[in-house]
């Protein structure tokens, strides 16, 4: 007898090839059976008019400390997802020196707004190695997660606070370099770094990885090259922007120092700048032909922000306007007021050099959520461009009238200038390329402005009954294989015999991301957005149902991936 059975339903294995029908048996975590399933199984689910595929990875997130008070990773395992990858943009808990706690603490609330209340009531702090961190995690999981080493981390534990404004001398270069291989021995997964003017820690400086030299970078990533199953991931200005050549030739270097591909986050596709995205690719092109591997994560869904002019966001990485925004909330407000001022912004949003952030220059399109004011009375729920209409302004200074009536506390829906058929028809291009993954979910972070945990659902119902821009097999495998694959996850990403029973049942008729809603479930009593899914049945992890009818069972089934026993390398060079 088998433990689970799953019968009658269609079976799309991941590797791209049909669907077909029949039965799906499993045993002691794996897979053991694919077409007529002859033993009785324990647990027998019907799957009739149900699509089963293996599980989601997300390749992307910054779960890293939310798995110790959420070990499912909610709301990415309602979504299918049974994979995740964490420790991404150089942002690590670990290593970790006695008394540094609270830097970290104030640099993942800044650079990946997590609530420091949550951080700070909700992990004990008390590991000090990257394998101890790991350790923590090892046995509470109800997905499978692993996790990169990040430069920030192994900078700060080098060299204290100098890692911020000071370049490191050979020695502390050495000491950094046995940090990270003491930490991918203990089970890490390569290295990620940031070199991006967007992330600066809780005290606003640049975050430490941001002062390394490029040959400090490509003498970590050497470190990569002598440990099996591990990889690199890399986000720049250039990641925005467009690279420059100095960027990809980093960018080269690291993978051919590591033989190791490359990934970074993220490529937005735009038709108002088809010119940035192709040559964003084109920059793997000519990495290939140096012998390196640099692949872009992109999404293949629109991911919806909030913004506020109170808190720390996507606004303040506008050319000039953190200068604005980063002022006490009185003189913030005075600058706002002024005519001069609110042109000089408007102006600056729309430059060449806001690059990707330009998208949230649709005034007139921003939706008003939650208002504070009764001169506001009557505004939530309408775009700026309706009420612009009513005033007789223009949608800029409608937008800023509304906010500064509030005391700067409106909460405002970007809607995405992006999201026309020519941008939707490029990323369907994009997305056939080999040089692109789909993923950047940051699941984890950015808890109360954004839920991209979701892209998994969402980007399925667009395929089966919106866009269309990929089959159904073909969108399985860009979310199962494809990733599983890029970080050379060991016998999972795929429906095979014997490979980790890794599965998601979900109705093709009525698959999707439920709407976004907050939920106040986080540590020290914080909020963030969260989204159901709907149509998904059921998510099996290592042969265990750790979700059922939509919602999740108390099974913890994870594993805590380990480079080497549950990667292999994916050799580059």
């Amino acid at each position: 007898m088998l433990d689970l059975v799953f019968r009658n339903g269609t079976i799309v294995d991941g590797t791209g090839g049909p669907g077909r029908s029949g039965d799906l048996g499993v045993d002691a975590g794996r897979i053991v059976a694919i077409g007529e399933v002859a033993d009785d199984g324990r647990t027998e689910i019907d799957a009739t008019d149900r699509v089963v595929c293996p599980g989601f990875v997300d390749p992307h997130t910054h779960y890293d400390a939310q798995l110790f008070w959420d070990p499912v990773a909610s709301p990415s395992n309602l979504h299918g997802v049974t994979t995740v990858i964490g420790g991404n943009c150089g942002f690590t808990l670990a290593p970790l020196n006695p008394g540094d706690a609270p830097y970290l603490q104030r640099m993942m609330a800044k650079v990946e707004g997590m609530p420091l209340s949550a951080l700070e009531s909700g992990l004990d702090w008390s590991w000090r190695t990257f394998g101890d961190y790991l350790a923590r995690l090892d046995g509470t999981l109800g997905v499978n997660a692993g996790f990169l080493v990040g430069h920030c981390a192994i900078r700060r534990a080098v060299m204290g606070a100098e890692a911020t404004g000071h370049q490191a001398d050979p020695g502390q270069l050495e000491a950094m370099k046995s940090l990270l291989a003491e930490g991918i021995a203990a089970g890490g997964l390569g290295f990620s770094t940031s070199l991006s003017y967007t992330h600066n820690d809780g005290d606003g400086a640049p975050v430490a990885s941001r002062f390394a030299d490029n040959d400090e970078v490509v003498a970590l990533c050497s470190v990569v090259a002598e440990h099996e199953g591990t990889t690199l991931e890399y986000v720049t200005d250039g990641c925005m922007q467009g690279f420059t050549e100095e960027e990809l030739e980093l960018m080269v270097a690291m993978s051919r120092a590591a033989r190791r591909p490359l990934n970074w986050n993220v490529l937005t596709i735009d038709s108002a700048d088809p010119d940035r995205y192709r040559a964003q690719l084109g920059a793997s092109v000519r990495a290939a032909e140096q012998g390196a591997r640099v692949v872009a994560l992109t999404m293949p869904v629109l991911v919806g922000m909030n913004m506020s002019f109170l808190n720390y966001c996507a606004l303040n990485m506008l050319p000039d306007w953190g200068e604005v925004l980063g002022l006490p909330v009185p003189e913030r407000m005075a600058r706002l007021a002024e005519p001069r001022t609110r042109a000089h912004l408007a102006e600056r949003a729309s430059s060449p050099d806001a690059g990707v952030f330009s998208r949230l220059t649709g005034w007139g399109g921003y939706r008003i959520g939650d208002t504070f004011s009764p001169a506001n009375q009557g505004c939530t729920g309408r775009t700026v461009a309706e009420i612009a209409a009513e005033r007789g302004t223009q949608p800029f200074d409608t937008l800023v009238d509304i906010v500064l009536a509030d005391e700067l506390r409106t909460v405002l829906w970007p809607a995405p200038t992006d999201d026309d058929e020519e941008s939707w028809r490029l990323r369907a291009e994009a997305w056939q390329s080999e040089h692109t993954l789909l993923g950047g979910s940051d699941a984890g972070a950015h808890l109360d402005r954004m839920c991209g945990a979701p892209y998994t659902t969402a980007f399925l119902a667009d395929c089966l009954r919106g866009r269309r821009l990929a089959s159904l097999e073909s969108a399985i495998q860009m979310l199962t294989d494809a990733p599983a694959r890029l970080f050379g996850l060991r016998e999972r990403g795929r429906i095979q015999p014997g490979w980790h029973a890794d599965l998601v049942v979900f109705d093709p008729e009525t698959v999707d991301a439920g709407a976004m809603r907050m939920v106040n479930d986080l540590p020290g009593g914080t909020a963030r957005l969260f989204a159901d899914a709907t149509g998904v049945d059921h998510v099996v992890v290592n042969g265990q149902i750790i979700v059922s009818g939509g919602h999740a069972t108390d099974a913890r089934p994870g594993t805590l991936l380990r480079s080497g026993r549950d990667t292999h390398t994916v050799l580059v060079g």
